[in-house]
């Protein structure tokens, strides 16, 4: 399908440079990013589709649905792996900006056969025949009662779908010229850009009926979203700027918020950044409130239609490019609990975040296993690898975006091992008092090995007292010489040996002492 045509006034899809408009296309594709940062950010891959793919949504099973115009099909992507799920999907002519409603049923307004496909979007086959509508539909949105709200471009009016028989509800409702983008509020209205009349109309979703005078916006506005605050963002081809609109008090706030050359979507992600896609400047501007900051990146050729998966990665379609560009910005990370485990690894551990779709995970750089991320990309599940030492190491987590690390986040720590203490008693002949053996010994075992412990500091004590300390050899024995203090040995009864504690390096040992008496051979 060709994408060059006379008047963007005559042409639900065509493209035409207007007054104070670059008639030129940038020489390359940017994306701003609305963040204090001024890392450059990468569109981590291009996703083939289609011909002249259009609108995109995201399904509740997180797939992407790609309406491509110019081949009347529709493609489907994991948001996960960004690959293509099965063949394409026949519907009817010219599909443009489809929607999913909450019944998992894809919306597809059929601009070049005036009708609505339906397709079941847990088996990707299309629902009964196509729903006759109005000339040329455009957008669908689908309202909080059910139904589904189809603009009707060459006709000027919306017609109503009862998504649960699929059948027409009613008469279309008239509304300004050109009808493009509808989005619903938390309300209940729907609101319905008008292309040829610069304005914006609201509807009673309740009673179908419209609400007041139509809203001035920009020049030729062509799409709408709702921000989680409630306010619709218009953006407006022919004036590359997006117009916010109080859903309350249905009033126009603010000046218009700047963007790139003919926004011709718009979309807004749970955490309120909003996303346009310049489709003559091939770039998407990103924007928080009012303010626009970042640096460009590439993207596709065209794009006309911008999305955000749960994921928060973005998805933009490229009309001259027969693909979908991905968006997947810096990972952040909060926490990890727990902070701590067994050198040995294998303790499975939970990491928050923000981005965190497509990750691995390595601790100290050594990659955990069993990586797995939520739905919605902010919470992986990993296993620890085992700890090169005891002690705190970084934990990074990388994913096509970027990557980001939680310094000294996790530490090692050495399992605790139980010991024996075996202190042999002294050998003496009373009277007259003399030593047959010269050494007290103590032998330290390691109960959870089983082998000797060399290389302990063992204390030996008479009463109260301590006469010194020894340290064990390669058979974990400690020796220390009685002869000087054999008569506080016999005055006492005997003598205590003990471990305070210590380390092997692979093992925390755990004290122990014992009790030796006197003998008499």
């Amino acid at each position: 399908m060709s994408t060059n045509v006379q008047s963007l006034s005559q042409e639900l899809l065509g493209t035409a440079a207007l007054p104070g408009q670059a008639a030129a296309p940038a020489p390359a594709a940017q994306v701003s990013r609305a963040a204090v940062s001024a890392s450059v950010f990468l569109a981590v891959t291009s996703i083939p589709v289609g011909n002249n793919p259009v609108g995109v949504a995201i399904a509740p099973n997180s797939n992407l649905y790609v309406a491509n115009s110019g081949s009347a099909n529709v493609s489907v992507i994991n948001t996960t792996t960004d690959t293509v799920v099965g063949g394409p999907i026949g519907v009817g002519g010219t599909p443009v900006w489809l929607t999913v409603a909450p019944n998992g049923n894809a919306y597809v307004p059929n601009s070049g056969s005036n009708t609505v496909s339906v397709i079941n979007t847990a088996t990707n086959t299309v629902v009964g025949g196509p729903i006759a509508v109005g000339g040329q539909p455009a957008v669908v949105a689908i309202a909080p009662n059910g139904n589904a709200y189809v603009t009707n471009f060459a006709a000027n009016t919306v017609t109503v779908i009862d998504t649960t028989t699929n059948m027409v509800v009613g008469a279309p409702i008239a509304v300004g010229a050109q009808p493009v983008g509808i989005a619903v509020a938390p309300n209940g209205n729907a609101y319905v850009t008008n292309r040829g009349s610069n304005t914006v109309t609201v509807i009673d979703t309740a009673t179908n009926t419209v609400i007041g005078a139509p809203i001035p916006v920009g020049n030729q506005p062509n799409f709408v979203a709702i921000a989680p605050n409630g306010n619709a963002y218009v953006a407006n081809i022919g004036s590359n700027n997006v117009t916010v609109i109080n859903t309350i008090s249905n009033t126009v706030v603010g000046a218009p918020i700047a963007v790139g050359n003919q926004p011709w979507g718009i979309a807004v992600g749970a955490d309120g950044i909003a996303y346009t896609a310049n489709r003559a400047a091939n770039s998407v501007t990103v924007f928080d409130t009012a303010t626009v900051v970042g640096a460009p990146i590439p993207v596709g050729a065209g794009p006309i239609a911008v999305t955000v998966a749960p994921n928060n990665k973005v998805y933009v379609s490229n009309i001259n490019g027969n693909n979908v560009s991905v968006i997947q910005f810096d990972p952040t990370l909060t926490s990890i609990n727990p902070n701590q485990g067994p050198i040995a690894g294998g303790t499975v551990v939970t990491i928050t975040g923000t981005n965190l779709t497509g990750a691995s995970v390595d601790f100290g750089g050594i990659p955990a296993t069993g990586v797995s991320v939520n739905a919605t990309g902010t919470q992986i599940t990993a296993t620890t690898p085992p700890g090169a030492a005891a002690g705190p190491v970084t934990v990074t987590v990388t994913t096509p975006g970027g990557s980001a690390s939680l310094v000294n986040g996790f530490t090692y720590v050495l399992p605790v091992h139980a010991t024996s203490l075996v202190a042999t008693p002294a050998l003496s002949k009373l009277f007259p008092p003399h030593v047959y053996f010269p050494f007290l010994t103590a032998t330290l075992t390691d109960q959870v090995t089983g082998l000797p412990v060399p290389g302990q500091t063992i204390s030996f004590k008479v009463g109260s007292n301590l006469v010194g300390t020894a340290t064990t050899d390669a058979q974990g024995v400690a020796r220390f010489n009685e002869t000087l203090i054999l008569t506080l040995i016999l005055l006492n009864g005997g003598y205590d040996a003990s471990f305070a504690g210590g380390s092997t390096g692979s093992a925390n040992l755990s004290p122990s002492s014992d009790h030796a008496g006197v003998i008499e051979p």
